[in-house]
């Protein structure tokens, strides 16, 4: 059994739909407990990359390897993938979170529930129906459900699309919770405001493959790639 998910090491990975590489050839390193975010524009690969480091597709070459073992059920249990669009089941918020505790044998259920719907700001609507729920609150919903495990790592799929601003900063303070607890946070966003706010390293990708990574800093001061200076200057179209 892996003591650690970190590093993430991947080699010559690829996917191909249809005789389409839609991940082509990518050997990125990730490690430290920091945020990471994936940027490029649309099909550029960013969720199906995401699927492929959680192990819900197979990849067609390649290898992935969490802390020197690969991709199993029990190392898929130590993270958790947060979609874009969360999946709300037909209950209340509250059953929703007990839902997610019962996959596990814990013995502080109840806290663990209480802390969840406080740190999702929901204790007041705990026994709302889930579905009735705003987007954002959704999503906060999502990410509490997420968290209320103790995974390593949480993998986050454009959390904040489409949402306001009010609703972007309070998933925003989410994920800087997320990282005060030492969880390794690995975010896809298109908000580059966002990126800046609380992104530590940077993948950017194009075209199936990663073309830069580095510093936060380091790619909006000065990219270097001219498909990460088109990115930033809103001109890279695929």
């Amino acid at each position: 059994m892996c003591e650690g998910l970190l590093p993430l090491k991947t080699r010559g990975l690829c996917f191909e739909v249809r005789g389409k590489q839609i991940i082509d050839h990518i050997d990125p390193t990730v490690s430290g407990n920091d945020i990471t975010v994936i940027l490029g524009p649309n099909g550029a690969g960013k969720s199906v990359l995401l699927r492929l480091l959680h192990g819900l597709l197979e990849p067609s070459a390649g290898q992935i390897e969490w802390g020197g073992c690969r991709i199993d059920e029990g190392l898929r249990k130590r993270q958790a993938l947060v979609f874009q669009r969360p999946v709300m089941m037909r209950r209340s918020v509250a059953e929703n979170i007990r839902f997610v505790l019962s996959l596990r044998e814990f013995s502080d259920r109840h806290e663990r529930l209480e802390k969840a719907l406080d740190l999702a700001g929901l204790t007041a609507q705990a026994n709302q129906p889930a579905p009735r729920l705003s987007g954002g609150e959704q999503q906060r919903l999502a990410i509490a459900q997420a968290m209320v495990r103790d995974p390593e790592v949480v993998i986050l799929d454009e959390p904040s699309s489409n949402l306001d601003p009010v609703a972007t900063m309070a998933i925003e303070r989410l994920i800087e919770v997320a990282r005060g607890e030492g969880k390794k946070i690995i975010l896809v966003t298109h908000d580059l405001s966002q990126a800046k706010r609380v992104g530590d390293e940077i993948i950017f990708m194009h075209n199936g493959r990663i073309v830069e990574q580095g510093t936060c800093a380091g790619f909006f001061s000065n990219p270097k790639t001219p498909e990460g200076r088109a990115y930033l200057d809103g001109a890279l179209l695929l």
